[in-house]
Protein backbone atom coordinates (compact mmCIF):
# COMPACT_ATOMS: atom_id res chain seq x y z
CA UNK A 1 0.00 0.00 0.00
CA UNK A 2 1.40 3.64 -1.24
CA UNK A 3 2.11 5.89 1.76
CA UNK A 4 -0.41 8.32 0.74
CA UNK A 5 -3.19 5.66 0.97
CA UNK A 6 -6.12 5.22 3.54
CA UNK A 7 -5.80 1.69 5.04
CA UNK A 8 -8.42 -0.69 5.08
CA UNK A 9 -10.20 -1.52 8.19
CA UNK A 10 -10.24 -5.39 9.11
CA UNK A 11 -13.02 -5.90 11.66
CA UNK A 12 -13.36 -9.70 12.85
CA UNK A 13 -13.96 -11.18 9.04
CA UNK A 14 -15.29 -7.13 7.69
CA UNK A 15 -12.39 -5.64 5.39
CA UNK A 16 -13.52 -2.14 4.80
CA UNK A 17 -12.08 -0.45 2.02
CA UNK A 18 -11.66 2.60 4.20
CA UNK A 19 -11.27 3.04 8.09
CA UNK A 20 -14.00 5.05 8.54
CA UNK A 21 -17.55 4.33 10.30
CA UNK A 22 -20.60 6.47 9.86
CA UNK A 23 -21.87 6.87 13.21
CA UNK A 24 -25.14 5.92 14.29
CA UNK A 25 -27.32 8.84 14.98
CA UNK A 26 -30.95 7.99 16.16
CA UNK A 27 -34.87 9.09 16.00
CA UNK A 28 -34.19 8.93 11.80
CA UNK A 29 -31.12 10.68 11.03
CA UNK A 30 -28.71 7.42 10.38
CA UNK A 31 -31.03 5.67 8.42
CA UNK A 32 -31.18 3.26 5.15
CA UNK A 33 -30.94 5.79 2.90
CA UNK A 34 -27.65 7.35 4.35
CA UNK A 35 -26.16 4.00 5.80
CA UNK A 36 -26.46 2.47 2.38
CA UNK A 37 -25.06 5.31 0.74
CA UNK A 38 -22.02 5.54 2.60
CA UNK A 39 -21.80 2.20 2.46
CA UNK A 40 -21.47 2.28 -1.32
CA UNK A 41 -18.55 4.65 -1.20
CA UNK A 42 -16.41 1.63 1.01
CA UNK A 43 -16.93 2.93 4.49
CA UNK A 44 -19.07 1.58 7.11
CA UNK A 45 -22.74 2.49 6.77
CA UNK A 46 -24.36 2.32 10.30
CA UNK A 47 -28.30 2.81 10.92
CA UNK A 48 -29.18 3.69 14.28
CA UNK A 49 -31.83 1.40 16.04
CA UNK A 50 -33.60 4.25 18.15
CA UNK A 51 -37.10 5.17 17.22
CA UNK A 52 -36.76 2.77 14.20
CA UNK A 53 -39.57 0.61 15.54
CA UNK A 54 -41.92 3.09 16.46
CA UNK A 55 -45.13 4.30 14.52
CA UNK A 56 -44.32 7.73 14.72
CA UNK A 57 -48.23 8.69 13.32
CA UNK A 58 -49.32 7.74 16.74
CA UNK A 59 -46.02 6.50 18.46
CA UNK A 60 -47.45 6.70 22.08
CA UNK A 61 -50.69 4.19 21.66
CA UNK A 62 -50.51 0.73 22.53
CA UNK A 63 -49.70 0.03 18.70
CA UNK A 64 -46.61 2.47 18.65
CA UNK A 65 -44.15 -0.24 18.40
CA UNK A 66 -43.62 -1.92 15.16
CA UNK A 67 -40.85 -4.13 14.82
CA UNK A 68 -41.72 -4.56 11.20
CA UNK A 69 -40.73 -0.97 10.87
CA UNK A 70 -37.06 -2.26 11.94
CA UNK A 71 -36.94 -5.00 9.69
CA UNK A 72 -38.21 -3.15 6.73
CA UNK A 73 -35.69 -0.45 7.51
CA UNK A 74 -32.26 -2.99 7.50
CA UNK A 75 -33.92 -4.90 4.56
CA UNK A 76 -33.75 -1.11 2.63
CA UNK A 77 -30.26 -0.33 3.58
CA UNK A 78 -28.85 -4.17 2.79
CA UNK A 79 -31.11 -3.90 -0.56
CA UNK A 80 -29.18 -0.58 -1.74
CA UNK A 81 -25.60 -1.19 -1.41
CA UNK A 82 -23.24 -4.54 -1.27
CA UNK A 83 -21.50 -3.11 1.10
CA UNK A 84 -21.22 -3.35 5.33
CA UNK A 85 -24.22 -2.25 6.95
CA UNK A 86 -24.00 -2.05 10.48
CA UNK A 87 -26.63 -0.98 12.86
CA UNK A 88 -25.92 0.72 16.19
CA UNK A 89 -28.29 0.29 19.56
CA UNK A 90 -28.64 1.80 22.87
CA UNK A 91 -27.77 -0.64 25.45
CA UNK A 92 -30.30 1.60 28.39
CA UNK A 93 -33.19 0.70 25.33
CA UNK A 94 -35.93 -0.72 27.31
CA UNK A 95 -36.30 -3.46 24.46
CA UNK A 96 -32.83 -3.60 23.63
CA UNK A 97 -32.72 -7.54 23.63
CA UNK A 98 -35.56 -7.22 20.79
CA UNK A 99 -33.29 -4.92 18.50
CA UNK A 100 -30.67 -7.55 18.67
CA UNK A 101 -32.58 -10.22 18.07
CA UNK A 102 -34.04 -8.60 14.86
CA UNK A 103 -30.38 -7.13 13.48
CA UNK A 104 -29.09 -10.55 14.04
CA UNK A 105 -32.42 -12.00 12.39
CA UNK A 106 -32.42 -9.88 9.53
CA UNK A 107 -28.29 -10.65 9.04
CA UNK A 108 -26.75 -6.87 9.50
CA UNK A 109 -23.03 -7.32 9.01
CA UNK A 110 -22.14 -5.02 12.41
CA UNK A 111 -23.98 -4.00 15.83
CA UNK A 112 -22.41 -1.14 17.79
CA UNK A 113 -23.71 -1.13 21.55
CA UNK A 114 -23.22 1.81 23.76
CA UNK A 115 -24.77 3.43 26.25
CA UNK A 116 -24.47 0.93 28.81
CA UNK A 117 -21.94 -2.37 28.72
CA UNK A 118 -22.23 -4.58 26.53
CA UNK A 119 -22.21 -7.73 28.74
CA UNK A 120 -24.63 -10.65 28.74
CA UNK A 121 -25.32 -11.67 25.43
CA UNK A 122 -27.13 -15.06 24.39
CA UNK A 123 -24.94 -17.46 22.26
CA UNK A 124 -27.26 -17.98 19.63
CA UNK A 125 -26.70 -13.85 19.19
CA UNK A 126 -22.92 -14.33 19.43
CA UNK A 127 -23.14 -17.06 16.63
CA UNK A 128 -25.13 -15.57 14.41
CA UNK A 129 -23.69 -14.82 10.65
CA UNK A 130 -24.58 -12.70 7.83
CA UNK A 131 -24.14 -13.22 4.14
CA UNK A 132 -20.67 -11.95 4.93
CA UNK A 133 -19.79 -14.26 7.64
CA UNK A 134 -20.17 -14.21 11.45
CA UNK A 135 -21.86 -10.77 12.65
CA UNK A 136 -19.12 -8.14 13.91
CA UNK A 137 -20.00 -6.66 17.59
CA UNK A 138 -18.37 -3.79 18.48
CA UNK A 139 -19.22 -2.61 22.16
CA UNK A 140 -18.78 1.49 22.75
CA UNK A 141 -16.50 2.46 25.69
CA UNK A 142 -15.55 5.92 27.20
CA UNK A 143 -13.33 5.10 29.81
CA UNK A 144 -9.95 2.24 29.95
CA UNK A 145 -12.17 0.75 33.53
CA UNK A 146 -15.55 0.27 30.71
CA UNK A 147 -13.03 -1.15 28.64
CA UNK A 148 -11.30 -3.44 30.83
CA UNK A 149 -14.51 -4.63 31.94
CA UNK A 150 -16.13 -6.11 29.05
CA UNK A 151 -13.04 -7.34 27.34
CA UNK A 152 -12.66 -9.46 30.88
CA UNK A 153 -16.96 -10.49 30.91
CA UNK A 154 -15.94 -11.47 27.13
CA UNK A 155 -12.92 -13.25 27.87
CA UNK A 156 -14.08 -15.28 30.80
CA UNK A 157 -17.85 -16.03 29.88
CA UNK A 158 -16.93 -16.68 26.13
CA UNK A 159 -13.65 -17.25 25.82
CA UNK A 160 -13.46 -14.75 23.14
CA UNK A 161 -13.33 -11.04 22.67
CA UNK A 162 -14.91 -8.31 20.94
CA UNK A 163 -14.25 -8.10 17.37
CA UNK A 164 -13.98 -4.17 17.60
CA UNK A 165 -14.11 -1.84 20.45
CA UNK A 166 -15.18 2.15 19.56
CA UNK A 167 -13.55 4.48 21.87
CA UNK A 168 -15.82 7.64 22.39
CA UNK A 169 -13.92 10.81 23.90
CA UNK A 170 -15.94 13.71 25.02
CA UNK A 171 -16.62 15.45 21.96
CA UNK A 172 -19.06 13.98 20.60
CA UNK A 173 -22.43 15.14 19.72
CA UNK A 174 -25.93 13.34 21.96
CA UNK A 175 -25.44 11.71 25.14
CA UNK A 176 -21.86 11.46 26.32
CA UNK A 177 -20.63 8.71 28.40
CA UNK A 178 -19.00 11.41 31.10
CA UNK A 179 -19.83 12.96 34.17
CA UNK A 180 -20.65 17.06 33.16
CA UNK A 181 -17.33 17.87 35.08
CA UNK A 182 -15.10 15.77 33.48
CA UNK A 183 -15.97 16.25 30.03
CA UNK A 184 -13.29 18.90 30.19
CA UNK A 185 -10.41 16.99 32.43
CA UNK A 186 -6.93 16.50 29.83
CA UNK A 187 -7.14 12.39 31.30
CA UNK A 188 -10.60 12.48 28.76
CA UNK A 189 -8.85 13.99 25.82
CA UNK A 190 -9.77 11.30 22.96
CA UNK A 191 -6.18 10.45 22.17
CA UNK A 192 -5.40 10.06 25.93
CA UNK A 193 -8.33 7.75 26.24
CA UNK A 194 -7.10 5.91 23.09
CA UNK A 195 -3.13 6.28 24.57
CA UNK A 196 -4.53 4.17 27.51
CA UNK A 197 -6.73 1.93 26.03
CA UNK A 198 -4.50 0.05 23.70
CA UNK A 199 -2.25 -1.61 25.80
CA UNK A 200 -5.64 -3.26 27.42
CA UNK A 201 -6.89 -4.33 24.23
CA UNK A 202 -3.19 -5.55 23.07
CA UNK A 203 -3.28 -7.70 26.50
CA UNK A 204 -6.53 -9.21 26.22
CA UNK A 205 -5.50 -10.11 22.58
CA UNK A 206 -2.58 -11.78 22.88
CA UNK A 207 -3.98 -13.76 25.30
CA UNK A 208 -6.57 -14.93 23.64
CA UNK A 209 -5.03 -14.83 20.34
CA UNK A 210 -7.73 -12.53 18.40
CA UNK A 211 -7.32 -9.13 16.84
CA UNK A 212 -9.69 -6.41 18.33
CA UNK A 213 -10.16 -3.16 16.06
CA UNK A 214 -10.21 -0.19 17.54
CA UNK A 215 -11.97 2.96 16.44
CA UNK A 216 -11.68 6.17 18.00
CA UNK A 217 -15.04 8.71 17.85
CA UNK A 218 -15.97 11.87 18.96
CA UNK A 219 -15.08 15.33 17.21
CA UNK A 220 -13.31 13.69 14.22
CA UNK A 221 -14.00 15.88 11.81
CA UNK A 222 -10.91 16.28 8.85
CA UNK A 223 -8.91 13.54 7.29
CA UNK A 224 -6.00 15.07 8.96
CA UNK A 225 -7.81 13.45 12.04
CA UNK A 226 -8.48 10.60 10.52
CA UNK A 227 -4.55 10.46 9.94
CA UNK A 228 -3.35 11.31 13.49
CA UNK A 229 -5.67 9.15 15.31
CA UNK A 230 -4.56 6.39 12.82
CA UNK A 231 -0.32 6.91 13.54
CA UNK A 232 -1.44 6.94 17.14
CA UNK A 233 -2.73 3.55 16.96
CA UNK A 234 -5.84 3.44 15.95
CA UNK A 235 -7.70 1.19 13.19
CA UNK A 236 -10.33 3.31 12.00
CA UNK A 237 -12.44 6.24 12.96
CA UNK A 238 -16.25 6.53 13.89
CA UNK A 239 -17.82 10.21 12.41
CA UNK A 240 -21.53 11.24 12.86
CA UNK A 241 -21.83 14.84 12.44
CA UNK A 242 -20.22 15.21 9.40
CA UNK A 243 -22.26 12.91 7.54
CA UNK A 244 -25.77 14.65 9.26
CA UNK A 245 -25.08 17.82 6.37
CA UNK A 246 -25.10 15.22 3.22
CA UNK A 247 -28.16 15.09 0.62
CA UNK A 248 -28.14 11.48 1.89
CA UNK A 249 -28.79 11.95 5.13
CA UNK A 250 -32.45 11.24 6.34
CA UNK A 251 -33.24 14.01 8.32
CA UNK A 252 -34.69 16.78 6.82
CA UNK A 253 -33.78 19.91 5.07
CA UNK A 254 -34.19 22.29 8.26
CA UNK A 255 -31.93 19.76 10.63
CA UNK A 256 -29.39 20.14 7.88
CA UNK A 257 -29.45 24.25 7.92
CA UNK A 258 -29.21 23.84 11.71
CA UNK A 259 -25.93 22.57 11.78
CA UNK A 260 -24.68 24.60 8.96
CA UNK A 261 -26.02 27.94 10.35
CA UNK A 262 -24.52 27.03 14.17
CA UNK A 263 -21.48 29.11 15.69
CA UNK A 264 -19.01 27.63 18.08
CA UNK A 265 -21.03 29.94 21.28
CA UNK A 266 -24.42 27.52 19.87
CA UNK A 267 -23.08 23.81 20.92
CA UNK A 268 -23.84 23.73 24.60
CA UNK A 269 -23.96 20.86 27.15
CA UNK A 270 -27.55 20.04 28.32
CA UNK A 271 -28.67 17.68 31.29
CA UNK A 272 -30.63 15.14 29.41
CA UNK A 273 -34.08 13.24 30.89
CA UNK A 274 -32.24 10.07 30.46
CA UNK A 275 -29.57 11.26 33.03
CA UNK A 276 -26.89 12.09 30.70
CA UNK A 277 -24.99 15.08 29.47
CA UNK A 278 -25.19 15.60 25.87
CA UNK A 279 -24.05 18.43 23.37
CA UNK A 280 -26.98 20.12 21.09
CA UNK A 281 -27.60 22.87 19.32
CA UNK A 282 -28.98 25.55 21.35
CA UNK A 283 -32.47 26.72 20.80
CA UNK A 284 -35.51 28.65 22.00
CA UNK A 285 -36.99 24.92 23.11
CA UNK A 286 -33.74 24.44 25.13
CA UNK A 287 -34.20 27.67 26.67
CA UNK A 288 -37.81 26.75 27.47
CA UNK A 289 -36.26 23.76 29.15
CA UNK A 290 -33.48 25.58 30.88
CA UNK A 291 -36.35 28.19 32.49
CA UNK A 292 -38.75 26.04 33.34
CA UNK A 293 -41.30 26.33 30.65
CA UNK A 294 -41.84 22.79 29.91
CA UNK A 295 -44.13 20.62 32.29
CA UNK A 296 -44.13 16.99 32.97
CA UNK A 297 -44.86 14.40 30.25
CA UNK A 298 -46.79 11.20 30.49
CA UNK A 299 -45.13 8.39 28.58
CA UNK A 300 -46.65 5.02 28.68
CA UNK A 301 -43.86 3.23 25.70
CA UNK A 302 -40.66 3.89 28.33
CA UNK A 303 -38.60 3.41 25.49
CA UNK A 304 -35.20 4.41 28.06
CA UNK A 305 -34.28 2.48 31.01
CA UNK A 306 -33.11 5.59 32.48
CA UNK A 307 -36.16 7.59 31.71
CA UNK A 308 -38.02 8.78 34.96
CA UNK A 309 -41.04 10.22 32.92
CA UNK A 310 -42.54 11.49 35.72
CA UNK A 311 -39.96 13.78 36.42
CA UNK A 312 -38.26 14.63 33.61
CA UNK A 313 -39.47 18.35 31.78
CA UNK A 314 -39.60 16.50 28.04
CA UNK A 315 -40.06 13.51 26.07
CA UNK A 316 -36.51 13.52 24.62
CA UNK A 317 -37.63 10.86 22.05
CA UNK A 318 -40.62 13.61 20.50
CA UNK A 319 -37.81 16.21 20.79
CA UNK A 320 -35.39 14.78 18.74
CA UNK A 321 -38.20 12.91 16.60
CA UNK A 322 -39.40 16.54 16.20
CA UNK A 323 -36.32 18.04 15.04
CA UNK A 324 -35.43 15.31 12.58
CA UNK A 325 -38.85 16.78 11.24
CA UNK A 326 -37.68 20.36 11.21
CA UNK A 327 -39.75 21.47 14.07
CA UNK A 328 -37.87 23.02 16.31
CA UNK A 329 -39.79 24.95 18.31
CA UNK A 330 -41.26 21.06 19.74
CA UNK A 331 -37.00 20.12 19.89
CA UNK A 332 -33.70 20.28 19.46
CA UNK A 333 -30.65 19.11 17.36
CA UNK A 334 -27.57 17.13 18.88
CA UNK A 335 -24.33 17.69 17.22
CA UNK A 336 -20.64 17.11 18.26
CA UNK A 337 -18.03 19.95 19.20
CA UNK A 338 -17.10 20.70 15.43
CA UNK A 339 -20.40 20.65 13.79
CA UNK A 340 -19.79 24.62 13.82
CA UNK A 341 -17.22 23.92 10.80
CA UNK A 342 -19.91 22.59 8.84
CA UNK A 343 -20.84 25.65 6.50
CA UNK A 344 -22.70 23.37 3.61
CA UNK A 345 -24.78 20.19 2.61
CA UNK A 346 -23.06 17.89 0.03
CA UNK A 347 -22.95 14.29 -1.68
CA UNK A 348 -21.51 11.34 0.45
CA UNK A 349 -19.11 10.42 -2.22
CA UNK A 350 -17.59 14.42 -2.13
CA UNK A 351 -17.34 14.21 1.90
CA UNK A 352 -15.65 11.25 1.64
CA UNK A 353 -13.22 11.95 -1.15
CA UNK A 354 -12.82 15.54 0.89
CA UNK A 355 -11.82 13.24 3.81
CA UNK A 356 -9.45 10.82 1.74
CA UNK A 357 -7.90 13.91 0.10
CA UNK A 358 -7.30 15.73 3.30
CA UNK A 359 -5.62 12.18 4.32
CA UNK A 360 -3.10 12.32 2.00
CA UNK A 361 -2.26 15.44 2.17
CA UNK A 362 -1.58 14.94 6.04
CA UNK A 363 0.74 11.62 5.21
CA UNK A 364 2.90 13.53 2.84
CA UNK A 365 3.38 16.28 4.97
CA UNK A 366 4.86 14.11 7.48
CA UNK A 367 7.64 12.54 5.22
Amino acid sequence: MCAFELPKLKIGNLVSRLPIIQGGMGLGISMANLASAVANTGAVGVLSSVGMNMDWDDPFSNKGRDPQLMRDEIRKAKGNSNGIIGINIMRALTDFTEHLRISVEEKVDMILVGAGLFLDIPENILSARSEKGPITFLPIVSSPKAASVILRYWAKKYNRLPDGLVIEGPLAGGHLGFKREDLEKPENKLEVLLEKILPIVKNYGEQLKQKIAVIVAGGIFSGEDIFKFIKAGADGVQMGSRFVTTDECDASPEFKKAYVNCKEEDLTIIDSPVGLPGRAIKNQFLDDVEHGRNSPVTCPVKCLETCNFKEVPYCIAKALHNAKKGIFKDGFAFAGANAFRINKIIPVKELIDSLVNEYKKAAGQTL
